[in-house]
């Protein structure tokens, strides 16, 4: 077995795990569209209206080469067309939002157009012929794997924004947006195409009616970009498909078929970079479905709050105190955010403040008693600090002016300031912990 095999069936076995994404809704000019929910709207008898095509593929899989000629290729699995199209004008932006997406599964991001000359939700999607809109590949190809476009889709929180070309004419059309993994590419139908759709009524078009393909002509498993090894230097990279359309990008020239390493940026896949958009109003979206789990910190999109307890931190407990910054905030709780222009919404823990170099330590006491030690930002401790005796916990007893408190007093005199150091870093890692034992459970 080569070696490009095997190291595609180890991404592909850790990637399951983690889990594939989709396009859950798209920001068209502004304003928030919802899009089909693969993992919720295939188990309801009634699936909320919505500009995204349905489609099978609950286990979020994915076509491969022996099904580049299946209508399979063109939306997904078994696709049908979305209810609702999401008006946009021609020039205008329409940000694709991915609920998560593997970083072991780097490849191209693509995004096509095809006119529905007609009405969208009815549309024969084997009639639809795309033409090219954007594509995005290798940035950088010097150290294999490599950076590439679903890298940088990752990076603008697993996000793309294409621009709709301004001379296009006005009309109904289905956008299919696509990332293709090539972790397994090295072998004949290694490549993996994530393809989604959704539906757009665009205005205030010109004149242009570009040919296309049709969606079943798109590739073909001997193509350059879908047979190739990323595990060894590339200095460019053939972007699977027909060429981009001459006005993509607002009337600029197309990309070369072959992308020089590092030359992304400049191409018209620049736009694959997002801002945050605006927060939707709860009437933009359904709110009787669960949201997908997502994995990184998103940014502008709805979400469903989480609920938790949040743990309680003893009176008592230590302090730190940062010089130059502002102290640290831990929580077990998801936390939410919300301001007037973004929303974030994560299910970890909230991370520590980046701390300067050197960090002052000092731990109080209800006698008046401290004691102060410095130590390098980050890192555990080892030596003598590592085995510092356990912090005594009291599950009973007022909160202050009790023996405990002198007895927590004592014992905090009484550690060297290495100790001290390691019983502090023991218990924020405790804080922080996702399966703690609370004090109140000791006594059980």
């Amino acid at each position: 077995m080569s070696v490009s095999k095997i190291a595609g069936l180890l991404l592909s076995s850790a990637a399951m795990v983690a889990g594939h994404g989709f396009v859950s809704g798209a920001v068209v000019d502004g304003t928030y569209h919802g899009g089909f929910i693969v993992t919720s709207y295939n188990y309801m008898d009634q699936v909320p209206e919505n500009i995204g095509w349905a489609e099978k593929a609950t286990d979020t899989g994915f076509i491969d080469g022996s099904g580049y000629s299946s209508p399979d290729i063109i939306c997904h699995k078994e696709a049908t067309p979305g209810a609702i199209s999401a008006e946009v004008k021609a020039g205008g932006s329409v940000e694709l939002q991915w609920t998560q997406w593997p970083e072991s599964h780097h490849g191209p991001v693509i995004t096509y157009m095809a006119n529905c000359n007609g009405d969208c939700s009815s549309v024969d999607k084997t009639s639809l012929k795309f033409f090219k809109i954007h594509e995005a590949g290798l940035i950088d190809g010097s150290n294999a794997p490599g950076k590439w476009a679903s890298d940088d889709l990752i990076a603008a929180n697993n996000s793309a924004t294409v621009t709709i070309p301004s001379g296009i004419a006005s009309g109904n059309y289905v956008l299919r947006h696509e990332i293709i993994a090539l972790h397994s590419a090295g072998e004949q139908n290694g490549a993996q195409n994530y393809p989604q759709c959704i539906n757009l009524k665009v205005t205030g078009g010109g004149s242009d009616t570009p040919s296309g393909t049709l969606g079943t002509d798109l590739y073909k498993a001997a193509d350059p970009g879908i047979l190739v090894n990323i595990y060894t230097s590339m200095s460019s990279y053939d972007i699977p498909g027909p060429a981009l359309y001459t006005g993509a990008s607002s009337g600029g020239s197309p990309s070369p078929s072959t992308t020089p390493a590092a030359s992304a940026p400049t191409t018209a896949s620049a736009s694959s970079t997002v801002s945050a958009s605006p927060i939707p109003s709860s009437s933009s979206f359904p709110s009787s479905h669960p949201h997908p789990s997502r994995t990184r910190t998103i940014t502008g999109r709805p979400t469903h709050s989480h609920s938790s307890s949040a743990t309680s931190i003893p009176t008592s407990a230590p302090t730190l105190s940062l010089p130059g910054g502002p102290e640290p905030v831990f929580t077990d709780a998801p936390s939410v955010t919300k301001s007037a222009s973004a929303t974030q919404v994560t299910d970890e823990p909230a991370e520590q403040t980046a701390a300067p170099t050197d960090v002052a330590i000092t731990v109080g006491s209800p006698g008046g008693q401290s004691a102060q030690s410095s130590a390098p930002a980050g890192g555990d401790a080892s030596g003598p600090s590592a085995t510092a005796a356990p912090v005594p916990v009291t599950t009973s007893g007022p909160a202050s002016g009790s023996s405990d408190d002198s007895d927590w007093s004592s014992y905090l005199s009484s550690l060297s300031a290495d100790q001290l150091l390691g019983v502090i870093r023991s218990t924020l890692k405790w804080l922080v912990s996702e399966n703690k034992v609370h004090a109140r459970d000791l006594s059980s």
